[in-house]
């Protein structure tokens, strides 16, 4: 039986002034749409490219739970989960390719 993991992540543009809060099943990918605009969407129009934080989850139903704790955070609360494992807010994409 294949192993599933399912992420949570937060986006920013490269002047880290837009954040955006997602899931999915496979962050590579998702990022990949982000960076090259795949979607016409929130993420394109804001320029969201920039991956900062991430968590990984084998359950979906619990990926979506902590997707719902992180939206309904103040801004401050999302700045300070970053910074607390990225504070330079270096973009991470870079950590999940390899």
């Amino acid at each position: 039986m294949e192993h599933k993991q399912f992420f949570i992540y937060i986006a920013t543009n490269k002047n880290n002034t837009v954040l955006y809060t997602g899931v999915t099943n496979n962050l590579v990918r998702r990022i990949w749409e982000h960076k090259n605009k795949y979607v016409s969407s929130f993420t394109s129009k804001y320029n969201v490219t920039k991956l900062v934080y991430y968590e990984v989850f084998e359950n979906i139903q619990n990926a979506i739970k902590r997707e719902k704790q992180i939206k309904s955070g103040s801004r401050k609360k999302k700045m300070d989960l970053i910074k607390s494992l990225n504070p330079t807010f270096e973009d991470l994409y870079t950590e999940i390719i390899k």
